[in-house]
């Protein structure tokens, strides 16, 4: 009986490290994603299943593991507003409203795939706990469970390259197994300050048969801002900070 107590307290333990080695993991992957402080320039393309494209640009500020906003810098019609997210809180501030109103994580701010937790993502670690699924020669494949029911998918399937730990491959899955989108990272990009990472994400979903989004990131720089910048009373002064 003794043995096999030992036995059972060697396997939990074995199986506790394995989960903090892949949480280690995943913070590795936010840290190759993004500083942790950063501006960047990005694009979101809609595509419809007729061919017919519609296209977004934005300055993006985030701050830490909770703060993140964005400025429309076009179409025209779109320049001005901006998006604030702290924590699991989301805001909109359209310039002839000037009036933040509150959005959810599963709105589209641009339409198409992407929803507002895919644009305003903050960090992978901050909202799941990671498992080991499978390995290969050359990625790992984890499995991310959400934690708390706020974040906007319950269960990920993540495939990361064991080469610079990057993303491959997510798998977004709602609480009841089903699958609502897949994103796919490629074309890795040198953007300086020792950070390579993918340039572009494209997304598709069984739920919007034909439409597919990409998210193209243009450039990326570590920079600090104070915290004032995150608030909803600076919202519509956000573009004197590029």
């Amino acid at each position: 009986m003794k043995t096999f107590l030992t036995l059972v307290a060697i396997l939990f333990q074995s199986i506790s490290l394995r989960a903090q080695d892949a949480n280690a993991l995943l913070k590795s992957i936010d840290d190759n994603l993004m500083p942790e402080s950063y501006e960047a320039y990005r694009k979101i393309i809609n595509e419809e299943p007729n061919g017919s494209k519609r296209e977004y640009r934005f300055y993006t500020i985030k701050k830490g593991h909770d703060k993140i906003a964005l400025l429309y810098l076009a179409p025209a019609s779109e320049k001005g507003r901006t998006t604030l997210r702290l924590g699991d809180n989301m805001w909109l501030y359209i310039p002839n409203v000037q009036k933040p109103v509150r959005i959810t994580s599963l709105q589209s701010i641009v339409g198409g795939v992407f929803n507002n937790a895919d644009i305003m993502q903050l960090e992978y670690s901050v909202e799941y706990d990671a498992t080991f699924a499978e390995e290969t020669s050359t990625e790992y494949l984890l499995d991310l469970k959400a934690k708390n029911k706020t974040v906007a998918y319950d269960r990920l399937k993540m495939w990361v390259t064991k080469e610079r730990k990057n993303l491959r491959k997510i798998e977004a899955y709602s609480a009841t197994g089903m699958l609502i989108k897949t994103l796919e990272f490629k074309q890795e990009k040198d953007f300086g300050n020792g950070l390579v990472r993918p340039s572009v994400t494209e997304t598709y979903s069984p739920l919007y048969k034909g439409y597919r989004s990409f998210m193209i990131y243009e450039s990326i720089k570590p920079r600090q801002f104070p915290d004032e910048v995150f608030t909803l009373n600076f919202m519509g002064r956000l573009g004197d900070l590029r």
